[in-house]
């Protein structure tokens, strides 16, 4: 079963209130995404940090209904 965007987009939007976010289907069959996410909450946190806060806020979706998940991370700072 795969996961709709409105379903991933409302995820990562509970999870990162502040964030500007922008998720993308790159393959059209709801199971491939990329999504950039710009978060206030990311600051003083490393890449791998930023990524694991993405996927707990997915809670338990990536593998199961998600296959593929590009991730964009960065702080409003960040150009």
């Amino acid at each position: 079963m795969a996961i709709s965007i409105t379903e991933l987009r409302q995820l990562l939007t509970d999870a990162f209130p502040d964030a500007s976010i922008d998720v993308v289907d790159l393959a059209g069959d709801n199971d491939h995404y990329q999504a950039s996410i710009v978060s206030e909450q990311f600051i003083g946190k490393s890449r791998i940090q930023q990524h694991q806060m993405v996927y707990q806020s997915l809670k338990g979706k990536m593998g199961d209904e998600l296959h593929a998940l590009a991730l964009k991370t960065r702080t409003p700072a960040t150009n």
